[in-house]
């Protein structure tokens, strides 16, 4: 007997699903990020507003000060769904583990200087708390902004900023064991040099505007603090100490300059959507400049010295060109 195995081709019914297919065509294949992200934001058939505020529906445009004509226009240009994110995480997780195992087996942080260790378990490792706060915040835009463009991404970021923690967590298990986390947190607590910087951030967790928020803990905080401790900082214990401390912030780095293509992308989708909207993201954004950069600049003094005022302009600088490169302008100032 013989068997032919041919291979046969079934033409689909249809390419994607309907809702999709309003916005693409009804003959185009949508992407499976497009599938996962278009119109998945409940809108109608509320059978209660929120006992905490009944001035809003229970999803609402009006919790910001931004205006979008479509809130799907704030896509992200990774694509993360979530096979995506956690595929690409577990790659990231696996290569930075591979990094802390080998410091871990050489001892290369316990073996650093004790005054180095004493500034980074009171400097880098401190840095834990301000990344549970961005947890908390991308939470509450998840929880509070409108369109699953928006929201779906801001949860994986929540779960992002919560990997960072625990790894710098494991930083300062590495420098000192518990001590060194516990003297982290007296940090934070106590130390003078941090007080601006928390205050800062603890008035940051209790902005109303979502989108202020998104902005002010994604694109100002970040941009200042991630420059100033994941490249000057690095860079500069490479040149004392060897490449250690730069071996266990890598993952931190990478994953910095990918997330800030997302943020600058839905930051620039929303200027461009209008005037209104681009006045309204400047106040916000250099608002919260002119309260993180001088709220830091005793951390950077802590951590540079006498230069720690230039490193930090040196860090402003370029964030300022960014806002600008997103279409965002100083209050007064000549666009």
């Amino acid at each position: 007997m013989q068997i032919d195995i041919r291979t046969d081709s079934v033409k689909p019914v249809r390419q994607t699903f309907a809702n999709i297919a309003r916005r693409l065509g009804a003959d185009k294949p949508a992407t499976r990020y497009q599938e996962a992200m278009y119109d998945l934001q409940p809108e109608a058939n509320f059978h209660y507003r929120p006992l905490w505020q009944p001035e809003y529906e229970l999803y609402d445009k009006r919790r910001t000060a931004v205006v979008m004509a479509d809130w799907y226009a704030l896509k992200d240009p990774r694509q993360f769904y979530y096979g995506t994110w956690v595929n690409t995480r577990a790659r990231q997780q696996e290569s930075m583990e591979k990094n802390l195992e080998f410091l871990e087996q050489r001892a290369l942080l316990a073996a650093l200087p004790e005054p180095t260790k004493e500034l980074l378990a009171t400097t880098l490792v401190v840095l834990r708390h301000t990344e549970w706060a961005a947890n908390m915040n991308n939470a509450y835009v998840t929880a509070y902004g409108y369109g699953s463009a928006i929201t779906e991404a801001t949860m994986f970021h929540t779960m992002d900023r919560l990997a960072l923690a625990q790894y710098l967590t494991r930083i300062g298990l590495l420098i000192g064991g518990k001590p060194a986390v516990a003297a982290a947190r007296d940090a934070w607590l106590q130390d003078a040099a941090w007080q601006p910087v928390r205050h800062a951030v603890e008035d940051l967790m209790v902005c109303q505007d979502w989108f202020e928020l998104f902005v002010a803990q994604n694109l100002v905080l970040d941009g200042l603090v991630y420059p100033l401790f994941y490249q000057k900082l690095d860079a500069q214990l490479a040149l004392e100490h060897g490449p250690a401390c730069a071996l266990a912030t890598d993952f931190m780095r990478v994953w910095h300059a990918e997330t800030a293509r997302w943020v600058d992308a839905v930051v620039k989708a929303a200027v461009q959507e209008s005037p209104a909207n681009a006045a309204t993201i400047s106040r916000f954004a250099f608002a919260w400049l002119d309260r993180f950069e001088p709220a830091l600049a005793q951390v950077a003094q802590r951590l540079f010295g006498p230069d720690g005022g230039d490193v930090l302009a040196a860090v402003a600088a370029p964030l300022e060109k960014r806002l600008s490169g997103l279409g965002l302008s100083r209050e007064g100032a000549a666009s």
